[in-house]
């Protein structure tokens, strides 16, 4: 995989420190994987396909199906985090989070289940076990044939099977393929931080599918570049979303990573994001620690390990920096697109040097 200049590539300042690879996959055991749907126009099939597939699972495939505490927050609900219900309810899910367009969630959902059933056929068989995915989505039916519903079996499959660990591909891939930032191209992102807590060493990454915010919003290291930077604009009123995924390998029960999960709305206002009405703010905050059986054969006592409420400011911090750089990673890494609609539109990437120019000259 060829690395493109992040964020902090082009001289962009953050605060906090990074993991080894600034990206959820800094999180032990976490990885990612993608299914990229590219196609030019076919007269009476479709107009264009610019979508994909975004797969993380936590654990990666560790050869055991195991619940994973978790928490959720919207910060403006126009959107859909399949599995939310659950969360909320009982504070874990089993398998992987996906993310992809609006109009795929359902093939999305259906894939992912007989992923499940097929590496886990003994449980699914002699338990009454069920599935419910996890699948995000924002909206990108102006750069993609989103009523084309190109998102099929086989490319949920491609995202779940290619999923590693290490760099993380950014910018035009997976879900985050024809997402738009900002009225400038936007896409998949991601960023972390490392934090110490009595002694102990623990890893906050994100991941981003940025489909977000208009330009007048838009603002860096708190300048409004936006105010700047006016060319190409594609809309005058918010159109997408935006999904934050936080992934932990700390000790954290459900209702610590529901205020986790709340602090995403904190990261994406850095950027000068207001949550619109036609935009879906949603956050998953998980943590990989406390691994045990799933509940059909889970004991019935059960020890965890939870860390002192008191520490968690230093997990909001980290959670809030790491969304704020990775949109911009996503759109820092993210390719020009030509849109389907309005047709022939074409929705820019963001101009690094210019952007570094506006920031250190204000």
């Amino acid at each position: 995989m060829t690395q493109k200049p992040r964020a902090r590539d082009i001289g962009l300042k953050f605060s906090g420190m990074p993991g080894p690879y600034n990206a959820i996959t800094d999180v032990p055991g976490v990885t990612v994987g993608y299914s990229t749907i590219l196609e030019n126009p076919v007269e009476g099939v479709h107009k264009g396909l610019c979508t994909g597939v975004t797969a993380i699972i936590p654990r990666g495939m560790s050869g055991s199906i195991q619940p994973v505490w978790a928490g959720i927050d919207s910060f403006n609900g126009n959107g859909e985090f399949t599995g939310s219900h659950l969360i909320n309810d009982l504070g874990w899910f089993l398998g992987p989070v996906m993310i992809t367009n609006s109009h795929g969630v359902g093939m999305t959902s259906h894939a992912t289940v007989g992923w499940m059933i097929d590496r886990f056929k003994e449980i699914f068989n002699e338990d009454h076990m069920w599935c419910l995915p996890v699948v995000g989505e924002t909206y990108d039916g102006v750069l993609n044939d989103i009523n084309a519903r190109a998102v099929q079996e086989h490319h949920v499959l491609e995202a779940l099977d290619t999923a590693t660990g290490g760099p993380v591909a950014e910018g035009n891939v997976g879900g985050g393929t024809g997402m738009i930032a900002y009225e400038f191209k936007g896409g998949t992102g991601t960023a972390s931080r490392k934090i110490t807590v009595a002694g102990a060493g623990y890893t906050l990454g994100v991941m981003v599918q940025a489909n977000h915010g208009t330009r007048n919003w838009f603002e860096v290291s708190g300048v409004a570049v936006g105010h700047r930077m006016r060319e190409d604009m594609v809309f005058g009123h918010e159109q997408g979303s935006i999904i934050v995924v936080i992934a932990t390998d700390a000790p954290l029960m459900p209702h610590q990573l529901n205020r986790l999960a709340r602090r995403g709305s904190i990261g994406i206002g850095r950027n000068g994001s207001k949550g619109g009405h036609n935009s879906g703010d949603i956050f998953l905050a998980f943590s990989t620690a406390n691994g045990h059986d799933n509940p059909w054969r889970a004991p019935d006592v059960m020890n965890l390990e939870i860390l002192n409420d008191v520490h968690l400011d230093l997990f909001y911090e980290a959670a809030v920096q790491s969304v704020e750089e990775a949109v911009l990673n996503a759109m820092i890494a993210a390719e020009d697109r030509v849109a389907v609609k309005p047709a022939g539109k074409l929705v820019r990437a963001i101009d690094p040097a210019r952007l570094v120019e506006i920031v250190n000259g204000a």
